[in-house]
């Protein structure tokens, strides 16, 4: 999701509600406690050199429970930080504690923002070397006509 998609669907909500992929929702007294630019420049495995920007929000439990974030205060603090840090319109991760910190990327089921897994890939499949994945073939869909009797494989 990207930034110009959330400041879409903010203004529609009543309350911003944040569940992780498996269904658990993050605490409703949640504080969004950083919108800022992340900007990685690497050089993957291949030899390639790579760019990437995201806008990147860290949410964080406290212990005070009565704490709730409405839409119009998180669009006020994504406007300051577009104001401030001149954020352009990039994908959105977001950081949010777990066993550690882990990065979701972001989306909206109609109902709440969804931390969707983010996972690790190679980006440079023919340089490292890794095989194609082999398809899968199940034996008995295997056309048997050329081991049969009379077929003239043999």
């Amino acid at each position: 999701m990207k930034l110009s998609n959330i400041k879409e669907i903010l203004p529609t909500l009543d309350n911003v509600e944040f569940q992780l992929e498996n269904g658990t929702l993050v605490p409703e007294h949640f504080h969004v406690t950083e919108i800022g630019v992340i900007v990685k420049h690497f050089i993957d495995c291949g030899g390639t050199v790579r760019n990437e920007k995201v806008v990147n929000f860290q949410l964080w439990n406290a212990n005070d429970f009565e704490h709730r974030l409405k839409p119009t205060k998180l669009l006020n603090i994504i406007n300051l930080s577009e104001e401030k840090l001149g954020i352009e319109d990039a994908e959105i991760e977001v950081e949010y504690q777990s066993e550690t910190i882990g990065k979701y990327d972001l989306e909206f089921n109609g109902n709440h923002f969804v931390l969707k897994n983010k996972q690790t890939a190679c980006l440079a499949n023919d340089a490292c070397g890794i095989p194609a994945e082999k398809q899968k073939v199940k034996l008995s869909e295997l056309n048997r006509a050329c081991c049969t009797p009379n077929s003239g494989c043999c």
